[in-house]
């Protein structure tokens, strides 16, 4: 992605805690209401009505408590995060439902999502070598199995064939597991608080 691109740009600080208010109150409506709060983009400024996808992670004291989200823009950002906020509070399969007792202890974290560029590769071993730590997410498909790791998990697996092995088995394939038929496409993300 060229650096001309305008999803490329950073979002502005105002833009970003809007995305961080919204997506706590998306949970403040989740917890009243059972849903997720509905958005007008039309009330937001330009970027953020920007199609954009995003997700949101929830860390309870460091420990991941929620992350849902997409990996294709398919509606404007504000509309996206504000319906992974509630997904991470109440629908991650992972995890309980949030109560309204954890909200005070709850960190939101939202991640936005350049759109993934296909990587071509004859092996494994190649697909290893070209990974950037810390800079790629990925996104792994074989048939029916589908996985993508964000940028963030490289906190967590440093090591490139570690993170690739991860990534096999939350696409539910084995760690080991390599054929000419598998797609990965990279992508990035701008993270934030």
């Amino acid at each position: 992605m060229s650096s001309t691109d305008p999803l490329s740009e950073p979002l502005c600080d105002n833009d970003r805690e809007t995305l961080l208010s919204l997506a706590k109150a998306s949970i403040q409506h989740g917890l009243q209401y059972g849903r997720a709060i509905t958005v007008d983009p039309a009330d937001y400024t330009e970027p953020l009505r920007k199609r954009r996808a995003s997700f949101v992670t929830l860390l309870m004291q460091g420990q991941l408590r929620g992350c849902i989200g997409h990996l294709e823009a398919t509606q404007p950002m504000v509309s996206d995060v504000a319906a992974n906020a509630f997904a991470a509070a109440f629908e991650d399969p992972r995890f309980p439902a949030l109560s309204a007792d954890e909200l005070p202890q709850l960190s939101i974290h939202i991640s936005l999502l350049t759109p993934a560029q296909p990587m071509t590769v004859g092996s494994e071993t190649e697909l290893i070598g070209r990974l950037q730590p810390g800079i790629d997410g990925l996104i792994l498909q074989e048939g029916h199995h589908r996985g993508t790791f964000l940028p963030s998990v490289w906190e967590q697996l440093p090591d490139p064939k570690t993170f690739l092995a991860q990534l096999k088995i939350k696409a539910g394939l084995p760690s080991h597991y390599w054929s000419d038929t598998i797609r990965v496409s990279r992508y990035t993300t701008e993270s934030f608080p």
